[in-house]
């Protein structure tokens, strides 16, 4: 059985919702709390057995790569110092059985083009697709977004697509699927179109960003045209996949925070701070009193 060990990066966006403060450094280093986004998305790649990370970049991406490199002077300043706590911690940023690869994407021809850069590396293997904007939040009794994927995979061995509803003003910001009622949580995509205005929008079911995919997208996503937007859509790369094997869709358990957006990002930021050990208290406190110094006024 061909377990799914790689995974798909695509990092190469400007970030230009969140300028200036992407100005030069990337949208995906943005920290909820104490670690960059694309952090929590490694971390949740790993957690579902994944074990080589493949970051599509382009300029100034190269804060990444020195996220999960080997910072030896920093080590050493911390030994130096007496940190073993905080050495630790950075030393266990990536874990040492983990393969980075980096793959500069040329032009910014879309996410179908991102993925499509992948090819070389990943093959004819099912792969995984993490958006590191989308942010994954879940709780206590759960596994990752990603390890619920994998896991339904190796039961149904095709492309999964993580899915949730939303109003149906917001279709012209997603690809939105199809789908017919297949079991618990699961249901097969039966048509996909990217950003439909909400007068023409199939459903309201929205494709947000964690996908596993068979090898076998490649071949459609290099035969495509510009779709939406004069760009390579990996929806677009979907929908022709559809005519060969199932696409399923899948009801994730979790919290997603679209980090891609200020009040996404804040809403993240406000989640992950009341859970962390070290600011859930103080932070809990002050939005308390913000809001009772609300209402007094």
């Amino acid at each position: 059985m061909q377990r799914i060990r790689k995974a798909v990066f695509p990092v190469a966006g400007l970030g230009s919702r969140f300028l200036p403060a992407t100005k030069a450094q990337p949208k995906e280093m943005l920290p909820i709390v104490d670690k960059p986004l694309i952090q929590y998305a490694v971390e949740e790649a790993v957690a579902a057995g994944i074990t080589e990370m493949i970051f599509i970049t382009g300029r100034n991406k190269r804060a990444i790569e020195d996220h999960f490199d080997k910072a030896y002077e920093l080590e050493a300043e911390l030994e130096a110092a007496g940190k073993a706590a905080l050495l630790d911690m950075v030393r266990k940023v990536i874990p040492r059985n983990i393969t980075c690869i980096y793959i500069r994407q040329s032009e910014p021809l879309g996410l179908g083009h991102a993925v499509l850069c992948a090819r070389p590396v990943v093959g004819d293997e099912p792969f995984a697709v993490l958006l590191a904007d989308d942010f994954m939040d879940t709780g206590a009794g759960h596994m990752p977004v990603l390890a619920q994927m994998t896991d339904l995979y190796d039961y149904e061995k095709c492309s999964i697509l993580a899915v949730q509803d939303v109003p149906r003003e917001h279709t012209k910001q997603y690809g939105i699927v199809s789908a017919a009622a297949y079991r618990p949580g699961v249901e097969l995509v039966s048509g996909i179109v990217e950003k439909p205005q909400p007068d023409v929008a199939p459903s309201t079911l929205a494709v947000v960003g964690r996908y596993v995919l068979t090898g076998r997208i490649f071949e459609y996503l290099e035969n495509l045209g510009s779709g939406t937007g004069g760009e390579i859509q990996l929806t677009d790369g979907i929908a022709a996949l559809m005519a060969a094997e199932r696409v399923l869709a899948y009801h994730y358990a979790g919290q997603r925070y679209d980090c891609g957006s200020k009040l996404g990002y804040l809403k993240a930021m406000t989640a992950m701070g009341l859970k962390h050990p070290e600011t859930g208290e103080g932070l809990r406190q002050f939005l308390n009193d913000l809001y009772e110094g609300r209402d007094a006024q």
